[in-house]
């Protein structure tokens, strides 16, 4: 959906257009707003905060609606006696983790195999080494990672080096910008018109989240209860 479409349904949804009532909110506001919507509506998706309390992969839906977000990365860093940590975290997009994977080789089994990676808890890696039955072990393929100040820890012991890791991760959407808008909290205008990514069906319903959101704002109830109303029955 262009943006031109995009801002003539939200003006539809608060000003019924003949009215222009509320003609005065300014293209910024527009654009804050539905930014706003579309990152929470990729957490709730994400967390299960629906109707339905569905994840990112518990249903079709799901899967469909989500996918233009799952990125694969391919991980570069060091490697120290007990684990390799990650130099190249995606810090300005990174939404949710989704898994590890990686492949590892040793001094027997040169060509690389790959490895089960279990996403563990800071708190429990002492726990995890010393216990016989969940430390990293090449024979079994299984070993866990952590994930701390921005940066991904793959354990490993003496028997073996990882190698090839990856991180599958949900990015942030991509922002939209209106050619010619000022955003008043960088001084910045748009140079370029850039659309949302997402399917017309879920623009759909983000533009609802949006027009509730503003007329949250502006103080119109009715409009704020139907907007969010319309959104979670279509959800």
């Amino acid at each position: 959906m262009n943006n031109n479409t995009l801002l003539l349904k939200l003006k539809q949804r608060l000003n019924k257009l003949d009215s222009q009532d509320y003609d005065n909110i300014e293209c910024w506001q527009f654009v804050e707003a539905f930014n706003k919507v579309q990152l929470e509506w990729c957490r709730r998706q994400l967390h299960g905060g629906n109707m339905y309390k569905e994840g990112d992969e518990l249903s079709k839906k799901r899967i469909d609606d989500l996918q233009p977000l799952l990125i694969e990365l391919l991980l570069t860093g060091t490697v120290s006696e007990t684990y390799f940590e990650s130099n190249n975290f995606p810090v300005d997009q990174y939404l949710e983790y989704k898994r590890v994977s990686t492949d590892a080789t040793s001094e027997c089994c040169p060509d690389p195999r790959s490895m089960t990676v279990y996403l563990s808890e800071v708190a429990n890696v002492p726990l995890l080494l010393r216990d016989p039955l969940k430390n990293p072990d090449y024979e079994w393929g299984e070993t866990f990672c952590t994930m701390q100040n921005n940066t991904i820890r793959i354990y490993k012991n003496n028997d073996f080096n990882i190698v090839n890791p990856i991180l599958t991760y949900y990015r942030k959407p991509v922002y939209i910008e209106v050619l010619g808008c000022t955003d008043p909290y960088t001084g910045v205008t748009s140079p370029i018109n850039i659309d949302c990514e997402f399917k017309d069906d879920v623009v759909e319903l983000m533009l609802d989240d949006t027009a509730s959101l503003i007329a949250g704002d502006i103080e119109n109830q009715y409009q704020q209860q139907r907007g969010q109303a319309s959104a979670e029955r279509n959800n």
